[in-house]
């Protein structure tokens, strides 16, 4: 198979276009789905009854699991399709079926078998480190009614998709007796299957074009060592050959990626990522990504670098996380983009990062203004504003929302270059846009713990204000700097010229 090796320079020229045609992807995902708990809070003594420490509980978070990260996934790249998966009739499958909804581009069908209880994997944090994850579900093969219907959905479903994932947990819903029909269905309509493996038996998703294990389930499932590229390649190789799959890639955390195919060879991908915290969820957001790029017809080379970069992003992430569209976008276009550059986010991308800083312990401000010419006034308020929290949000005007507030003329300075000199302060950790003339929408999603704005306005007058003291929240009013106003700037402005 071998025809070429090293470290692999894939033209990224490619790779944007590929991004703009993630709407056209349509992707039918079939797996393990599972409830992700996480329970929050902090640690100050040990048990009087044992030698464990005593976790005292802040809050708690639940997510999608399992096969349901590549829904989340999907939706976060901005490809539709479907998911097909399984679940208890019982709170947490109901909780789940909520979730999954929310993800309207990637439509579910979930099938409840009576007396199976949904898995639940619930995770104890205190600050940032995990204590204990305990879990309840159950592994036996799901029953032959709940598989007949998941083959019959997952027949009409194939039809709508150009690419079927299998994510395989070990929980009982990819058996070889859903895998094999599945994989025979796909291939006679042309249509790839890429596989997320579970277990050391690899034999049993013959047929599928590639398979995404880790660097340890390589090791695993091909009985060989995996310390050096050339083990890896070997190994991937093996089971390649003697399991009937057409291609291989090995998912190597801080190392990359390892590609093998019978046409090109062996491809070795540097890992995209500045700095790893957690590969939590990363090989989801590969076969997502993979499964995307696929589908709008790129070739599978291009498609994991795709998804290399994609991973990239998502390592560098507390907890189980998503790469959005956006963010993979401008990693493309340049590849090392600023730190200013960076702050300049989406909502969708904000929250997200708002949501790490918070499993951080992080206490979130927000502040918000048309902030057109920046004075000397504003730098101050957003000085005073970042030390009254940890990080600080800043909500900027969109051009249509300026003009409409401040009249014909303005802004002066594009929503861009206005979101970029802001970016630049380090009092500011982040910069969204937003539409409306009043940030009160922006901030019912933020949910800040502090709201800052300027000592000429009243608390009653404050959009956001009642939504933030309602559950705890504080609203702080600065001081303004005297004699200085951007109207008066361009007033004077005005009169010199004139």
């Amino acid at each position: 198979m071998t025809k070429s090796s090293g470290k692999q320079m894939i033209d990224r020229a490619a790779l944007p276009s590929m991004m703009e045609a993630m709407d056209n992807a349509r992707v039918l995902c079939v797996g393990d789905l599972m409830l992700d708990r996480y329970v929050y809070g902090e640690v100050s003594r040990i048990s009087p009854e044992a030698p464990i420490p005593v976790l005292r509980v802040a809050r708690d978070a639940s997510m999608l699991g399992g096969a349901g990260n590549v829904v989340r996934n999907l939706a976060a790249l901005g490809a539709r399709g479907r998911f097909l998966g399984v679940v208890g009739d019982d709170p947490a499958g109901r909780e789940v079926s909520d979730l999954i909804a929310a993800h309207d581009s990637v439509p579910s069908t979930l099938i409840e078998e009576t007396g199976r209880p949904t898995s639940i994997k619930t995770r104890f944090i205190a600050g940032t480190q995990q204590m204990m994850r305990a879990d309840r579900e159950e592994t036996a093969p799901i029953a032959k009614e709940t598989r007949d219907r998941l083959l019959q959905t997952a027949d009409i479903a194939l039809g709508d998709c150009e690419v079927l994932v299998l994510s395989d947990y070990g929980k009982g819903v990819l058996i070889p007796a859903v895998i094999e029909p599945l994989v025979a269905k796909a291939r006679a309509s042309g249509k790839p299957v890429i596989v997320d493996p579970k277990g050391e038996d690899y034999s049993v998703y013959r047929g599928a074009d590639l398979v995404t294990p880790n660097r340890n389930e390589l090791a695993a499932a091909s009985r060989m060592p995996v310390e050096s590229d050339g083990e890896i390649a070997a190994a991937a190789e093996h089971i390649s050959r003697t399991c009937g799959i057409r291609a291989v890639l090995v998912t190597r955390s801080r190392e990359g990626m390892t590609l093998v195919t019978p046409d090109q060879g062996i491809s070795h991908l540097a890992t995209e990522a500045r700095e790893v915290y957690d590969v939590s969820g990363a090989g989801d957001t590969v076969v997502a990504t993979l499964a995307a790029a696929l589908s709008t017809g790129a070739d599978l080379a291009r498609a994991a670098a795709l998804a290399n970069v994609a991973a990239g992003i998502v390592v560098g992430k507390v907890g189980t996380a998503v790469a959005y569209a956006e963010e993979i976008t401008a990693a493309l276009h340049e590849r090392d983009r600023s730190a200013i550059e960076a702050k300049r986010l989406s909502q969708t991308s904000a929250l997200d990062l708002i949501a790490r800083w918070r499993r951080q312990g992080l206490r979130v401000g927000f502040t918000n203004g048309c902030f057109d010419l920046l004075h000397p006034g504003h730098v101050t308020i957003l000085n005073r504003a970042r030390e009254t929290c940890d990080r600080l949000v800043v909500g900027l005007n969109s051009d249509a929302s300026v003009s409409r507030l401040k009249g014909k003329g303005r802004p002066i300075q594009p929503e861009m270059a206005r979101a970029a000199v802001l970016a630049s302060l380090t009092s500011v950790d982040a910069v969204v846009s937003f539409e409306e003339d009043t940030p009160q929408t922006l901030i019912e999603a933020i949910r800040p713990d502090v709201l800052v704005k300027g000592a000429d306005y009243r608390v009653e007058d404050i959009a956001g204000a009642d939504f933030v003291q309602s559950y705890g929240g504080r609203v702080i009013l600065i001081e303004l700097e005297p004699g200085h106003s951007t109207s008066d700037t361009i007033a004077r402005i005005n009169g010199t010229s004139g």
